[in-house]
C-alpha cells in the first residue's frame, strides 16, 4: 500500500516542471520578439497571456482526468508510488492492476493523472517566475503591481494543496468542487491581470473605457459573473458525484417533471465519495437533486447571459461582447444537453467544462478595466513615457 504523501520525488517533480515551463516561455518569447515587443509591461502581459492559456488547458486536462476516473491513477502525491513517473512504478502499478484488474491504477491511468501533474507544475512555475520577476521590475513603466503576481502564486500554491487532498481523501466531492472552483478562479484571477497591463490605446478606446467604467451594464455583468459562479460550484458538485445521468431525459427527469428527490443528503458537503454520510451508499434521489438543482439554475444563468448579451449587442460598442456571450451561452446550452440525451460522452463533457471556463473569461475580460492593478507610481510614468513618444511622433 502506497502512502499517500511521499516527497521523495518532490524535488524531481518541481525540475520537470520548470522544464516544462520553459517551452511555451521559449515558444511566446521568440515570437514576441518577432512582432517587435518592447517594455517589461509589455512582456508582462505577454507571458501572463501564455500563463493563462495553460491554465485553461489544465482545467480541460483536469476535468478528462476526472471524467476517464484517472484521479486516483497515482495513489500517493506528488509522484507515482514514490517515483517520478510510472515508468519508475511500473511494477508498483503492474502488482496494484493484478489485485484489482478494474481498479482506479492502471498504467494509462497513471499517465494521466501524471500528465495532469506534469502540466499543473508547469503553470505553477510560470507563475513563480512573473512573481519573481515582477518584484525585480516593479518600478517599470506601466507594470503591475508585484502584489497581483504574488496573489496568483499563493493562489497557485492553495491549489497545490487541494490537488494533494483530492488524491489523500479519496475523491471526496467536496474536495474535488473547490480543486475545479479553485481553478476557474485562477482564470478570472490571470484574465484581469491580462487586462489589467492592456495598453493606454486611442483616445476613442479610453473615452469608451471611461463611459463602461460607470455604466449600468457593468454593474449588471458582476450580476451575471455571480450567478455563473454559483451555477459553476453546482456542475462541480453534480460531476464530482457523478449525478450527470441521474437525469437521463430531457426536458422530464425520469419522465416526470419534479421526481422524488433528496436534498439533505445529495447537499450534505463533508462524505466520502459514494456514500451518504451515514455510513451507506447514496441513493438514486440523492443524486437526482444534485442533479435537478443544475439544470434549474441553469435555466436562471442561460437566461441571465440572454438578456445581458442581447442588450450589449444592441450597443455598437459592445455588440462583440454581446455576441460572443450569446454563443458560449448557445454552447452551454447544447453540451450539456448533449451530456444528458447522449449518456454523458467524454467529449460533450470536457467542451461543457471549457465553456465554463470560457464564460468566466470572457465575463471578467469584460468587467475589469484596463490600467486597475497598475501602482499610481507606474500609471504616471507609463503616461508620460506615452506622451514623450506622441510628442517624438508628431516633430517634424
Amino acid at each position: 500500500m502506497a502512502a499517500l504523501i511521499d516527497l521523495n520525488p518532490v524535488l524531481e517533480m518541481l525540475v520537470l516542471g520548470a522544464a516544462l515551463a520553459l517551452v511555451p516561455t521559449a515558444l511566446v518569447a521568440w515570437r514576441a520578439r518577432r512582432q517587435g515587443v518592447r517594455g517589461w509591461a509589455a512582456w508582462q502581459r505577454v507571458l501572463t497571456v501564455a500563463t493563462l492559456f495553460l491554465t485553461l488547458d489544465l482545467v480541460v486536462f483536469g476535468a478528462f482526468t476526472r471524467l476517464t476516473d484517472s484521479g486516483l491513477g497515482c495513489p500517493d502525491w506528488p509522484g507515482c508510488y514514490g517515483e517520478t513517473s510510472p515508468w519508475g512504478a511500473k511494477t508498483a502499478i503492474a502488482a496494484e492492476q493484478a489485485v484489482r484488474p478494474h481498479g482506479p491504477v492502471t498504467h494509462h491511468k497513471a499517465w494521466i493523472e501524471m500528465l495532469h501533474r506534469y502540466l499543473a507544475t508547469a503553470v505553477g512555475a510560470l507563475i513563480t517566475g512573473l512573481m519573481v520577476a515582477a518584484w525585480r521590475r516593479r518600478h517599470a513603466p506601466g507594470a503591475l503591481s508585484p502584489w497581483w503576481p504574488t496573489l496568483t502564486f499563493v493562489w497557485v500554491c492553495v491549489q497545490g494543496a487541494f490537488g494533494a487532498l483530492t488524491v489523500t481523501s479519496k475523491l471526496q466531492p467536496l474536495i474535488v468542487t473547490l480543486h475545479l472552483l479553485g481553478a476557474l478562479l485562477g482564470v478570472g484571477l490571470l484574465t484581469a491581470q491580462v487586462r489589467a497591463l492592456h495598453p493606454a490605446g486611442s483616445r476613442y478606446e479610453r473615452e469608451t473605457t471611461k463611459v463602461w467604467a460607470s455604466s449600468p451594464w457593468r454593474r449588471a455583468g458582476m450580476l451575471v459573473l455571480a450567478l455563473l459562479a454559483v451555477q459553476i460550484a453546482l456542475g462541480a458538485w453534480v460531476s464530482s458525484n457523478y449525478a450527470v445521468l441521474a437525469c437521463a431525459d430531457f426536458p422530464t427527469c425520469q419522465g416526470r417533471w419534479w421526481p422524488e428527490m433528496d436534498a439533505a443528503t445529495g447537499f450534505t458537503l463533508w462524505r466520502p465519495l459514494g456514500e451518504n454520510g451515514q455510513g451507506g451508499w447514496i441513493a438514486l434521489p440523492a443524486l437526482t437533486a444534485i442533479h435537478m438543482a443544475h439544470r434549474l439554475m441553469a435555466v436562471v444563468v442561460l437566461l441571465a447571459l440572454l438578456v445581458y448579451g442581447w442588450g450589449l449587442r444592441r450597443h455598437t460598442v459592445w455588440r462583440r461582447e454581446g455576441r460572443v456571450l450569446l454563443g458560449l451561452g448557445a454552447w452551454q446550452l447544447l453540451t450539456g444537453l448533449s451530456n444528458v440525451v447522449l449518456n454523458w460522452p467524454l467529449v460533450a463533457a470536457l467542451a461543457h467544462t471549457l465553456g465554463a471556463a470560457l464564460l468566466v473569461w470572457w465575463l471578467v475580460r469584460l468587467l475589469v478595466l484596463p490600467g486597475w492593478a497598475r501602482p499610481a507610481g507606474a500609471m504616471v510614468r507609463a503616461s508620460k513615457g506615452l506622451h514623450a513618444t506622441n510628442r517624438l511622433q508628431r516633430a517634424p
